[in-house]
């Protein structure tokens, strides 16, 4: 086991990290705290739904959904019953780049849980009946959200946004794809995806860095090496300029409306992530929230968010209004859009925005399960181990003309993909 580095006091950063590496090769990020008696982690694997087959979107969605359905000697039953009479907490989950999962075990059961988790991984079952079970649901939870509008809007979103590209099938597949999986499909895909090369571990609880080490390579050491990824071309967010309706039934329109974005590892994203505050992110503050709701009373809720893939960005926004006032809310938006670009923040907005950020930042990082999954993240982005230390201090040193830059770049010409779920009138 080799230490590797360690972040600065807790003064400088919500926590202290220590990164290491296994002798199997593992990275792993720890968080070691005596606290409570758990251990808590989360990890992730390079490759997620935009590696599924072009005609079969939704495999590594049931690939996450059967990891704990069986592994090893134990089926579906047993699996769950010996998680459940440890208290053991096993979940998986499947991005558009990304497969992931976290653990969460009392210190006492640490062996077991691990062996568990170590089952799922490397000697999933797939059992036939399983298969079905969860591909039953699946289907089932599809033909429900048929009649959902915020779900039917994503969906065309992303198909508007991103046509002929993984990211823009829905992760979770169609009733047709979800219904033509196989096992065989199951299997491939894990192949592909479930290496030891290709995973970012981080641990926090009361365990030492040599127990831990151990454990890790127990777990993913002996993963064989991934076979090769599909390769997911760079793009970028299409159709800008448009407006697309998806035509239901419902007295209140849903929409969903984005532009160009920033990525995590462009040197612009924390000014992006400022504006975005500004913009819609902030959850009462925002200019979106005072002149969409508090000042016109078109919605309940809107924000925006920076999206961040391997291969695309965007700025990402959402509403709900009556079908008669789409029109009204949809001018309201790209106004202050416009007003954003061509004047930047008010010096007040722009310290209100780095202030919250910078003080609401420790609160990511509350519990054991939100530190694992945040230094996860960030090590899966290539961040670097003191991007906790230095990310608040980025935040701070944001200036208005850093905003204006990326302002311009976001929304420089001002076109939106809108795409409404609803019967709108007076478009």
């Amino acid at each position: 086991m080799t230490m590797k580095t360690t972040i600065a006091s807790r003064d400088a950063s919500p926590t202290a990290v220590t990164t290491f590496v296994t002798p199997q090769g593992i990275e792993v990020w720890q968080v070691a705290s005596d606290v409570v008696p758990l251990v808590a982690m989360a990890f992730t694997f390079e490759g997620g739904a935009a590696q599924d087959p072009a005609g079969r979107p939704g495999v590594a969605q049931m690939l996450a959904r059967l990891l704990d359905e069986g592994a090893g000697p134990y089926d579906s039953d047993a699996f769950q019953e010996r998680m459940a009479s440890r208290a053991i907490e096993i979940s998986f989950n499947a991005g558009p780049d990304a497969t992931g999962g976290s653990l969460k075990t009392l210190v006492r059961h640490v062996d077991e849980a691990f062996e568990l988790l170590r089952l799922a991984l490397a000697e999933p079952r797939f059992d036939l009946p399983a298969v079905e079970r969860v591909r039953a649901q699946t289907v089932a939870g599809l033909r429900y959200q048929q009649n959902d509008p915020g779900v039917m809007a994503t969906r065309r979103f992303f198909a508007e946004g991103f046509p002929g590209h993984p990211y823009g099938r829905p992760t979770s597949g169609t009733i047709e794809s979800v219904e033509a999986i196989t096992r065989d499909d199951l299997v491939a895909l894990h192949r592909r995806v479930m290496g030891r090369d290709r995973v970012k571990v981080a641990v926090v609880g009361a365990i030492d860095a040599e127990r831990l080490s151990l454990l890790v390579d127990k777990v993913f050491g002996e993963l064989p090496e991934a076979e090769p990824l599909t390769s997911v071309p760079p793009t970028s967010l299409g159709g800008r300029g448009s407006r697309v309706v998806v035509d239901l039934d419902v007295p209140q329109s849903v929409i969903r409306f984005g532009t160009a974005g920033i990525p995590w590892r462009d040197p612009d994203f924390i000014p992006a992530y400022v504006l975005n505050h500004v913009l819609g992110g902030g959850a009462f503050t925002s200019r979106l929230f005072q002149e969409v709701r508090e000042k016109r009373g078109l919605a309940y809720s809107v924000g925006t968010s920076l999206v961040s893939y391997r291969a695309a960005a965007m700025t990402w926004g959402f509403t709900a209004t009556k079908n008669e006032r789409v029109g009204e809310c949809l001018e309201v938006i790209a106004g202050e859009l416009a007003r954003l670009r061509a004047g930047g923040p008010t010096e007040q907005e722009l310290q209100k925005a780095k202030d919250y950020l910078v003080g609401s930042y420790a609160l990511g990082f509350d519990t054991s399960t939100k530190i694992a999954h945040n230094l996860a993240q960030i090590a899966f982005e290539n961040l670097g181990v003191d991007y906790v230390a230095r990310r608040n201090a980025m935040v701070t040193a944001v200036t208005e003309e850093d905003v204006q830059r990326v302002a311009e770049r976001i929304l420089g010409d001002e076109r939106l993909l809108v795409v409404i779920a609803g019967r709108p009138t007076g478009l």
